[in-house]
């Protein structure tokens, strides 16, 4: 039907595709076109042609309800319900005390740092300031050494970016909102002017959810750091992606694994030679050796009271070394940790910590004792990074759609940001609210997740869109009845703004149309 209306033949090989823009790329996709897949073109209908239904159908009951310029969308208002969730988990969140006791002990004028684990092996929480004197009371000033465990840990790279996991590191260490970084990436993809070599597509595709290395990228990228680094750093690599990828593309990766951030960087902006410079390490970390530490905690006894302090040192940086250690940010640390599965791991490359040569029976003294009073922190905040994080794990929403998301709650004013955080406002909870009262079926992260497999299916050529729409809507016909019937508007009040009217000299508020927000006139009736 598709091809047919523009006058193609379905049997044809017309389809040219490719993951990046680089002359040997194109040339090759376009001596070997393929056929149209029609079962992807119909996935493609299906979620259109849902997405309108959603949008079409609900937002004008938000004109009606609560006031004009809002829309509802299938991925928007799920991401905007997790938001509005955790704003109130926080709100509700109710602190609780506890203690830390950690006492600095010495040696032959060693000295070592250990914290309080708890009685008889087993953990034990300090929950009030009686409960650690009680303890403090039972403590002398020897700590027998009854433990020594050393070991070696191999800590391994993490794969080439996705869209999601570039966006959160970009986010984490550059400080760029996903907005920015998809503008920069967009920039590097359809390429740079570099003398000699004309318009250069540096990276590929940017909007992927697979980690999948091409083998002629992977025997450049081998090559690389062999040269750099030597046989020893190399280790061919193949990651898994996650349950809900398509693997349309590649991983984000350099289109020409051979240039170094280094030696391009007079011809990329500052901003666009950070991004670059990300890619491009993470990508040649992603086929090295792990790296191994060696590591040894130590426990001591004072009177069945366990303390415990741990150490570890470097034994072969393996794909570390590509970040050069001397010189490695705090934003690269937290962005190599972001593939850690341990927090205690954390440490192990934030901060290397050797311990001096301790062995069981030694005997420490006590020097001195620390105790501080904590209370437990509520839930944190989502920002960009974090909140795109949840949505990729939960299957809601695809790389394209991530950060048009982001940015439609957010322009509709349904959340602000506050720093780095993102917290809903009034009208994203009122809206919220209305929402989940009549169509709580559709607007929850486990029918959003469902629906994409659904179009999967129909990709896999195992299912027809149209049942699936026909299926989807004898449910939300009934629910968008009920919802068009309620018949009293939701009052909420225009935020103010800082400017002062040139008319009257009141503060003016913001007001949404059609076209998006607007100032206006506090004296202006309500829309």
């Amino acid at each position: 039907m598709y091809l047919k209306y523009f006058g193609i033949d379905e049997n044809k090989e017309c389809r040219v595709t490719f993951n990046e823009i680089t002359k040997e790329t194109v040339k090759k996709s376009m001596e070997k076109p393929r056929k149209i897949n029609l079962n992807t073109v119909d996935a493609q209908q299906a979620r259109r042609v849902l997405d309108r239904i959603v949008g079409y159908k609900i937002s004008p009951i938000l004109w009606k309800k609560v006031k004009s310029g809002l829309s509802a969308g299938r991925v928007q208002t799920v991401a905007l319900r997790i938001i509005v969730e955790k704003e109130r988990e926080i709100r509700n969140f109710v602190p609780e005390e506890y203690w830390t006791l950690e006492v600095i002990l010495e040696k032959d004028k060693q000295k070592v740092t250990a914290q309080f684990f708890g009685k008889d092996g087993k953990k034990v929480k300090i929950s009030n300031e009686k409960q650690l004197n009680e303890i403090l009371e039972k403590l002398n000033k020897e700590y027998i050494v009854k433990d020594v465990i050393r070991s070696e840990r191999k800590k391994n790279p993490t794969p080439v970016f996705t869209t999601s996991t570039l966006q959160q590191a970009a986010a984490r260490s550059l400080n760029y909102n996903i907005k920015k970084t998809m503008q920069i990436a967009q920039g590097l993809y359809e390429g740079v002017k570099i003398p000699g070599k004309g318009n250069t597509g540096l990276i590929t595709y940017m909007r992927t959810d697979s980690t999948r290395i091409s083998e002629e990228a992977r025997k450049i990228i081998r090559k690389e750091i062999i040269t750099k680094f030597g046989e020893e750093y190399y280790e061919e690599r193949y990651f898994k992606t996650s349950k809900n990828a398509q693997d349309g593309h590649e991983g984000i990766r350099p289109s020409y694994p051979d240039i170094t951030p280094e030696s391009i960087k007079e011809y990329l902006t500052k901003e666009q030679y950070a991004l670059y410079s990300m890619i491009y390490k993470r990508t040649l970390a992603s086929q090295m050796k792990p790296a191994v530490y060696d590591t040894m905690t130590v426990k001591f006894d004072n009177n069945n009271y366990e303390f415990r302090t741990n150490g570890s040192k470097i034994k072969f940086l393996g794909f570390l070394k590509i970040y050069d250690l001397d010189k490695y940010s705090k934003a690269e640390k937290e962005e190599e940790n972001e593939g850690i599965n341990s927090k205690n791991d954390i440490e192990e490359i934030q901060e290397l910590v050797e311990l001096p040569d301790i062995h069981e029976k030694d005997i420490f003294k006590e020097k001195k004792q620390n105790k501080k009073q904590s209370f437990t922190e509520p839930p944190a905040k989502y920002t960009e990074a974090s909140l795109v994080k949840v949505l990729e794990a939960n299957g809601i929403g695809r790389p394209s759609t991530y950060s048009p998301t982001i940015n439609t709650i957010i322009e509709r004013r349904y959340v602000k940001k506050e720093k780095k955080a993102i917290v809903p406002t009034e009208l994203g909870e009122i809206v919220t609210d209305l929402l989940l009262k009549y169509f709580e079926n559709i607007f929850n992260v486990k029918f959003t997740a469902n629906i994409e497999e659904e179009f999967d299916i129909v990709e896999e050529g195992k299912e027809k869109w149209k049942k699936i729409i026909t299926n989807f809507y004898k449910a939300f016909e009934e629910n968008l009845g009920k919802a068009t019937d309620l018949e009293e508007k939701i009052e909420i009040k225009d935020e103010e703004s800082d400017i002062d009217c040139d008319k009257c000299g009141r503060k003016m508020v913001y007001k949404i149309g059609r076209f998006g927000r607007f100032l206006a006139c506090s004296r202006i009736s309500r829309m």
